[in-house]
Order: structure tokens, then C-alpha cells, then sequence
């Protein structure tokens, strides 16, 4: 008789934003002996995200909505439905996505008797607890209290063991990129045509925007002969954050006189992102640790996939972005909030464009051997073997 699957259940408000790929990565990798569920509130991005198993309070009657509702906005009983979901479905364990979730989430682990996973990402291990210490004492309980705990890195690691998790419970879980949709195609400049320059990313300020635009203006200003053509995919949502940030965008690549060469295509589906890169030339993404404390925690997963790909990366030494981008790639890392830095990173490229490719080589090279999706399937499907 076949063996059942291990039943894991991923619990998510919201299934998916366009930015959160690498949650869909996850799931989609993991082996056929882990049967993965989502239990989530409201859908969208189905298209590009879709998954076998999925319960949304959603598609329940309206006055279950509403109960379910207000059971969580008064804190009680807002577990009923994922609780009733598990049991319906015979899960053995709950991974929560983000810190706050987990924390959420315990009710469900103890009403549905599940052990718990949680992946930590970035402003969870970072900014939340530097701008609302309470989130300290609440970690405390949640390390206490939950069975594992996954991050990007090692960087990423040694901050969560800083706040208090047990180093025997803390694990490093890479994020993978899916290697058959980034065929290896390494990217090369001829002096004399334009340089073709990715952004991409929400608009945030740990992600640095900023910074790249004055860096290529600073390359603009060693070689005033080079022509630019620089596409952002990313923007801003309606948090009153990212909107002042977005102005803050505008306004230096304004005052760089950048805005003529710039292309602002906003938020765009993930295989478009992948398309749009494979007619760029490099891919600048010089992320810092902004001033409330917000990171990447480890390290963006477009620097792994584009990096994979063929693409230069010039990037910053931020987190764990030098365990993704090392041996020759590292020499294109600057200090974070080092203009001039990035932008001598950015001269050393153009001045040797015959150097490319035995580096882009090296890096897929060392990339393919660390962050392969379907390897990093079977790793997170151990984790969940070990706690059942």
C-alpha cells in the first residue's frame, strides 16, 4: 500500500502578491511525498500562482465571512477555520510565512495539535522589532513555542539568535530559483551601443533606488559618451511609505537628468520580469538597511535568479547578498550607501567588457550548485520529515 503524503499547511492572509514569488517557489518544489495545502482569507494572482489544494474563506457564505471576521479582529476564535481545514484534512504540520504570522498563528498549531514552521524574510527580523519592541517579548514566546525556524542565510541567522531563538531550532533554508525557466545566456556590452540597466523591486528604502541613480550618473560622468537605457520594474503600494519613497526616486533621477533614459514600467508578472532582463545588460540592486531598520534580512531572490541567469549583478555587501554573489561576483559588491563606490564597481564593467564572461560563468556555476529549487524542495520537505 502506497504511503500517504505528509500533509503541510501553508497558512497565508492573502494567496499571492506579485512580489512573493518565492513563497509559490516553495511550494511548487517540493517533493510528491509532501502534499502542500494553503489556507488563506482572499486570492488573487491565481493565473500566475495557482496551487492543488487551496481553502479561502473566500468562497464561504457570507455569514461565515463575517463571523470569521470579527472572531479575528476580537481575538477569539480566529484559529476555528484553519483548525477545521487541518483536521479535514489530516495536516501534521503548519508553516507559517513571516514572524508576525507565526505569532499569529500559534492558535492554530495548539488548536490543530500541528508542529510549526516559520520562515523569517527580512523587515520581521529587523524592523519590526526595532520600531515596536513588544514584537521582542512576542518573538520570545513564538521561539519558545514553535518548532523550527527557517531563514534565508547565515547573516540572517546570527540576527535571529541575537533576538532571542535557540541556535538548535534556527536552520538556514535558501530560497531557490527554478534553473529551467533561467536559461544561461551571459550578457555582453560592445563598446558604442547602449548600456541596458535593470532595476527591479518594490519601492522601499532598504532597496536603494536612490543610490543606483546617482552611481550612473557617476558612471556618466567618468564615460559622458555612454548612452543609457534603464528599465524599473517595481513601484510603490499605497502605504504612505513607499509613496514618499517613490517621490524621493523621482526626484534624484530628475535631478541626475536620468528620466529621459528611464523607463518606469511598474509592478509586472514574474515571467515578464525574467523576459524584460534577458535584453538588459547588467542588473543594479544596491539594497541597504534603512533608517527604521528595514533589510532584505538575506538577500533578494531576483539577485540569485538574474545573477543565474547570465546578468552582471552590482550590488552592495548588504545581509547575506555576499553569500549569494561570491568568488569574482564579490569584487562588484560596494558598501552599502557607497555611491562611489558602486559606481567605480559599475566603471570596472564597462572599462572591461571582455572580463564578463568568465566571471558571469564562475557565478551560475556556484549558483546552480547552492540554490537549485528542486533541491532546496527536498531540504524543506526534511525539515518537515524531522518534526513527524
Amino acid at each position: 500500500m502506497t504511503e500517504r503524503p505528509l500533509v503541510v499547511l501553508h497558512r497565508s492572509q492573502r494567496w499571492l502578491k506579485q512580489t512573493k514569488t518565492w513563497i509559490y517557489q516553495q511550494l511548487k518544489w517540493l517533493p510528491d511525498d509532501i502534499e502542500p495545502h494553503v489556507v488563506c482569507d482572499v486570492t488573487e494572482n491565481l493565473d500566475q500562482f495557482p496551487v492543488s489544494h487551496l481553502h479561502s474563506l473566500a468562497t464561504r457564505p457570507a455569514w461565515r465571512r463575517r463571523l470569521e471576521s470579527l472572531a479575528r479582529r476580537l481575538d477569539v476564535g480566529a484559529a476555528q477555520f484553519p483548525a477545521r481545514v487541518a483536521g479535514s484534512v489530516g495536516a501534521r504540520v503548519l508553516h507559517s510565512h513571516f514572524g508576525p504570522d507565526a505569532f499569529r498563528n500559534l492558535s492554530i498549531a495548539k488548536a490543530a495539535r500541528l508542529r510549526h514552521v516559520v520562515t523569517f524574510y527580512g523587515y520581521d527580523v529587523t524592523r519590526l522589532p526595532m520600531a515596536n519592541p513588544v514584537w521582542r517579548a512576542r518573538y520570545a514566546e513564538l521561539f519558545r513555542r514553535v518548532d523550527r525556524v527557517l531563514c534565508e542565510g547565515p547573516h540572517m541567522r546570527s540576527e535571529l539568535l541575537k533576538l532571542g531563538c535557540a541556535p538548535n531550532k534556527a536552520f538556514v533554508q535558501h530560497l531557490g530559483a527554478d534553473f529551467s525557466l533561467l536559461p544561461f545566456r551571459p550578457r555582453s556590452w560592445s563598446q558604442g551601443e547602449p548600456l541596458r540597466v535593470l532595476l527591479a523591486g518594490s519601492f522601499r528604502e532598504k532597496k536603494g533606488f536612490p543610490d543606483a541613480f546617482l552611481a550612473l550618473a557617476g558612471l556618466r560622468r567618468h564615460r559622458p559618451e555612454l548612452k543609457f537605457e534603464i528599465t524599473v520594474v517595481g513601484d510603490a503600494s499605497a502605504t504612505p511609505g513607499e509613496q514618499v519613497e517613490k517621490q524621493r526616486i523621482l526626484g534624484v533621477v530628475a535631478e541626475t537628468g536620468l528620466s529621459a533614459h528611464t523607463n518606469f514600467l511598474g509592478y509586472r508578472p514574474y515571467a515578464e520580469l525574467l523576459a524584460r532582463a534577458q535584453g538588459c545588460h547588467l542588473f543594479l540592486s544596491p539594497s541597504l538597511r534603512a533608517a527604521d531598520g528595514d533589510t532584505e534580512g538575506g538577500a533578494p531572490v531576483t539577485i540569485v535568479e538574474l545573477a543565474a541567469s547570465g546578468m552582471p549583478v552590482v550590488s552592495t555587501t548588504h545581509c547575506d547578498i555576499p553569500n549569494v554573489l561570491r568568488g569574482g561576483a564579490a569584487r562588484l559588491l560596494a558598501p552599502e550607501r557607497d555611491v562611489e563606490g558602486l559606481s567605480q564597481r559599475l566603471v570596472s564593467l564597462v572599462d572591461a567588457p571582455s572580463a564578463w564572461a568568465p566571471l558571469l560563468e564562475e557565478t551560475r556555476r556556484d549558483i546552480e550548485q547552492r540554490f537549485d529549487a528542486a533541491a532546496l524542495g527536498r531540504s524543506l520537505a526534511q525539515h518537515y520529515r524531522d518534526l513527524t
